[in-house]
């Protein structure tokens, strides 16, 4: 038990360096940067590389100056990054700095790809460290010893340059008011680009030392980036002492699930070393459930400068009635005008699919104004809902998918279950997270989609485990592309004519309102919460409704459907999209799906091309597809090279 503490321990402080540098830039800048494990596998890589130069000329020596040469590369590339990137997206909404910074999770990787090769990259141990500690009794790794006390000399390094000097003053001024320290006269600009490269740095240092440990892989940056998050989000964003707390506290508790193993409560076994793949995200669930900003947080305050504000959404007009009619029209004729090209339908299906997804998320980021970074559970939730439906409806009702009509009753019956069992899930999300604001309940969301993704890839009797389900086939009258297709745009038309309509409803109006003043709305006696929470309802419903879809579409579910990328996909199409018009999340959905279909294809670095077409559309045009004809691309692009906010 000690040594798994132990053990617990040496991975908290890994976890504490990477995370220290997470917070410093999110105190300072507001940035979420969803990079950051990028640069700590970006660490990891140039520290291997290095330490194979440098340790025959060296010995140990070696070791250590290619963690610090790996450090200090990667410190320049944040550097880099938030001058070329970064700084122009300083006056933007906080999503879009956060797609910027997912567009280079995808450039970052696809370097590292073309560098390094697919293949994974053995660290050496570092020598003289390869010994243990006590053996025998608690066998503890010298250099897991070695890492503790290093995550120790870093705090302590910290919170001396932040209480002793001069720049550490300017620091914790930019991070408890950066509008009063930029007006008593701090270099914003310097101070920004100077924490960057200090967090960077911190994020290589803590790949590089991994290199004993684990090996260099192109996995390495999603895999602890989400760990990073929740340190960052447990101990309060922006607090130092809060990031290692809740790393150790994370490490400790994870150590134990391991070391105790299976235990009897009550005659219910509980499989504890299962709970490690989640424990973190129950923690920050319940700890943001009763804390809302964290252990050692603050309440953000509202920035004092006029936030940005969207545009209403422009009223229906014939004209666009007449134009939506048009293109339903067209995409009904759609199976007749692709002739023999079968996969433009295929294609076409995951495009209305996509757009439904996006869609219902465009409900809570647009008209709701909650950021959501856990999407991907109602369309997981909505999937494994009707998977698990359709063989109830084949017992309860024999033949019936077998018939034509009764093909499009089995999936209806599906899609209903599907939807019931995301609408559930998000009234019990959606209850906790409207609690909570800005970054903190953007954060919840991860965390119930973490939890739920843990739970479809552990339950393997209902769920299939990690394999997940098979063998779900459209039948009857559905059972050709055509029908399907046709299906499909039924759904997806379904969706996004009731959007439309209620987004203008009083219902439409009074979420807008509750978004952009929720005081007043609240003192004319409107049900603010109710309002928020039924959105966040509808909008789990709808993406349970694409999830149904997926699966009869691919035939298949999986835990994959849940993931963090999924959710970013979304997240993506409507920003890609824009939010200032219904047909934004549409549009987003088939720019990416069309163009990521596209790129996989043309090469083997198509991941690199959709993240440098986001950073184009995100700094040319940061309204989306749909508003570059309001907002004029350059002009914007102009004026947020120049530090100040689009208007």
């Amino acid at each position: 038990m000690l040594a798994q503490l132990l053990n617990g321990l040496a991975s908290a402080s890994s976890l504490f360096l990477l995370s220290l540098g997470l917070t410093l830039i999110f105190g300072v800048s507001r940035v979420v940067n969803f990079a950051h494990g990028s640069l700590a596998m970006l660490g990891l890589y140039l520290g291997v590389t290095l330490a194979q130069a440098l340790i025959p000329l060296w010995g140990a020596l070696g070791f250590w100056g290619a963690v610090a040469g790996a450090a200090l590369a990667v410190a320049v590339v944040g550097a880099l990054i938030e001058r070329g990137v970064l700084r122009r997206l300083y006056g933007s909404p906080e999503l879009f700095q956060l797609v910027a910074t997912f567009a280079l999770v995808l450039i970052i990787r696809d370097a590292t790809l073309a560098a390094w090769g697919a293949d994974d990259r053995l660290g050496p141990k570092a020598p003289g460290l390869t010994g243990v500690l006590a053996p025998g009794t608690l066998n503890l790794p010298s250099y897991d010893f070695v890492l503790m006390a290093i995550g120790l000399l870093v705090l302590a390094g910290v919170q001396w340059i932040m209480a002793s000097t001069r720049w550490g003053l300017q620091l914790r001024a930019a991070t408890e008011d950066r509008e009063m320290a930029l007006a008593v006269g701090v270099d914003e600009r310097r101070l920004f680009t100077q924490v960057f490269a200090l967090g960077a740095g911190l994020a290589g240092l803590a790949g590089a030392l991994q290199m004993p440990r684990e090996p260099a892989s192109l996995a390495y940056d999603l895999q602890v980036v989400a760990e990073a998050f929740v340190v960052t989000v447990v101990g309060g964003m922006g607090s130092v002492v809060g990031a290692f707390v809740a790393a150790m506290m994370i490490g400790v508790v994870k150590a134990a699930c391991v070391a105790l193993g299976t235990v009897s409560i009550g005659g219910l076994e509980l499989v504890l070393p299962k709970l490690t793949l989640v424990i973190e995200f129950l923690l920050m669930a319940i700890v943001l459930a009763f804390r809302p900003w964290g252990l050692f947080g603050r309440p953000v305050a509202p920035p004092r400068a006029a936030r940005a504000e969207l545009n209403p959404l422009p009223p229906p007009t014939r004209r666009g009635g007449l134009l939506l009619a048009a293109g339903v029209a067209a995409l009904a004729l759609l199976p007749w005008l692709a002739g023999d090209m079968a996969y433009v339908l295929v294609l076409a299906v995951d495009v209305l699919i996509a757009g439904l997804f996006a869609a219902s998320l465009y409900v809570l980021m647009g008209p709701g104004g909650v950021h959501s970074f856990g999407h991907a559970a109602f369309l997981g939730l909505g999937a494994y809902g009707g998977a698990l439906a359709a063989p109830l409806v084949a017992a309860v009702l024999p033949g019936l998918a077998d018939s034509g009509p009764g093909g499009i009753a089995s999936i209806l019956l599906c899609l209903a279950a599907g939807m019931l069992l995301a609408l559930a899930g998000a009234a019990v999300f959606g209850f906790v997270v409207l609690r909570a604001a800005g970054v903190y309940a953007a954060m919840l969301t991860l965390a119930f989609a973490q939890i739920t993704w843990s739970i479809a890839f552990q339950w393997d009797a209902v769920t299939g485990g990690s394999n997940g389900l098979f063998g779900f086939w459209p039948q009857g009258w559905l059972a050709t592309r055509e029908g399907f297709y046709w299906f499909v745009l039924g759904v997806a038309c379904a969706g996004g004519l009731l959007l439309r309509h209620l987004m203008h409803a009083p219902f439409g109006l009074t979420l807008r309102m509750v978004r952009d003043a929720p005081l007043r709305a609240e003192s004319l006696g409107l049900p603010v919460f109710a309002v928020r929470w039924t959105a966040f309802m509808l909008a789990g419903a709808l993406a349970g409704a694409a999830g149904v879809l997926t699966v009869f579409a691919k035939g298949s579910v999986a835990p994959d459907l849940l993931a963090i990328p999924r959710s970013v996909d979304a997240l993506v199409m409507v920003l890609l999209g824009g939010l200032q018009s219904l047909a934004g999340p549409w549009l987003g959905a088939l720019a990416y799906t069309v163009g990521q279909d596209f790129l996989a294809r043309a090469t083997e670095y198509w991941r690199a091309a959709v993240g440098l077409a986001m950073l184009a559309v995100i700094l040319l045009a940061p309204g989306g597809l749909t508003g570059v004809r309001r907002l004029g691309g350059l002009a914007t692009w102009g004026r947020a090279s120049e530090g100040r906010a689009p208007r």
